[in-house]
């Protein structure tokens, strides 16, 4: 029984994969269920039994994103959610647990193909959705910042950082890694038309 919801779950991570991969290429408006269906060889009725509608599939594509992003956030000891959601973990968080989660995030932003699609997918649709532009703003800009402020100030408060105005010292932190990780993003044929 394990088996059957481990291949469940590794075949929605597949079809999620494949219709980000067609998001990103196209926008999230342009593709259609039938689309998706038919890139995974299936019927749109056989994806139905999977997803309720496209937007659920959507749905699995950014709790995937941000699921992975929680499991380099725990392997690096830092603290997996929000401030405002968990400050104690904030509290404990080391230089080196810091230093490790921003290795392995740059790396997987600017060199894992499903995050280069998201990031893609997002850079597409923010200027059409605003819900994509307020889940841009989260993955990218505002969530990122806020999360390395609330790090650096309890780090401050500990003595483990160098006093100073969080807020800007995460700016300057972020900086550099926000416009090399998209380094790897190439421009979609139809905005170089």
């Amino acid at each position: 029984e394990m088996t059957s919801s481990l291949v469940g779950s590794e075949m929605c991570i597949r079809d999620s994969i494949t219709a980000l991969r067609l998001f990103a290429q196209d926008g999230y408006e342009a593709v259609s269920v039938s689309r998706i269906a038919g890139e995974l060889g299936m019927t749109k009725g056989a994806l139905y039994k999977h997803y309720k509608n496209k937007r659920d599939i959507y749905d699995s594509i950014v709790a995937h994103i941000f699921q992975l992003d929680a499991e380099r956030a725990k392997t690096s000891k830092v603290p997996e959610k929000t401030f405002d959601e968990t400050p104690l973990p904030f509290r404990y968080t080391t230089v080196e647990g810091l230093k490790t989660f921003m290795e392995a995030q740059f790396r997987y932003w600017s060199e894992d193909e499903t995050a280069c699609n998201f990031r893609r997918m997002l850079t597409l649709e923010q200027y059409r959705n605003p819900e994509l532009t307020e889940l841009y703003h989260r993955a990218f800009t505002s969530g990122p910042l806020g999360y390395t402020e609330d790090l650096f100030r309890e780090m401050m408060g500990r003595g483990l950082w160098h006093k100073g105005n969080p807020r800007q010292m995460a700016v300057e932190f972020y900086a550099p890694f926000y416009p090399v990780s998209y380094t790897h993003l190439t421009l979609p044929t139809i905005l170089l038309v």
